[in-house]
């Protein structure tokens, strides 16, 4: 039995933001062309990203894959396209869901950037410059 969500969720609204971030992903110009040399089957990926969703917000055990090593494997991506992929999953999730759930999503979306925007930091050496 899994244990509870961490906020209340379903099934059908973790499927309706990913699709709707997607589709406004690939109209991105400084993301979406990095998407777009990786992403060769939108519906799949899109799958697979909601599989990934549903696993950390209601633990339902449908994702198999290690997000960091993809993302490392991306030469183009730089630490400051977290920034922006946030800003972007952020407005869905607000135009998508109650404002709770939003804030309780993108919490957790902002803790998981931050670990795979170190994991790129380290793996590439590509650091935020130093502001005094």
């Amino acid at each position: 039995m899994n244990p509870p969500p961490r906020f209340p969720v379903t099934a059908a609204q973790i499927d309706r933001v990913v699709a709707r971030f997607y589709a406004a992903v690939r109209r991105d110009p400084q993301i979406g062309p990095v998407f777009a040399a990786h992403v060769a089957d939108w519906p799949s990926h899109e799958t697979k990203i909601a599989r990934f969703w549903r696993n950390a917000i209601l633990f339902e055990r449908s994702y198999d894959g290690n997000p960091m090593q993809v993302h490392r494997g991306v030469a183009e991506l730089r630490t400051g396209h977290f920034a922006h992929w946030l800003e972007i999953f952020d407005r869905v999730l607000a135009e998508e869901l109650p404002v709770a759930t939003a804030q309780s999503w993108s919490a957790l979306a902002h803790r998981i950037g931050r670990g795979l925007s170190y994991g790129i930091e380290s793996a590439t050496g590509d650091t935020p410059p130093q502001l005094r």
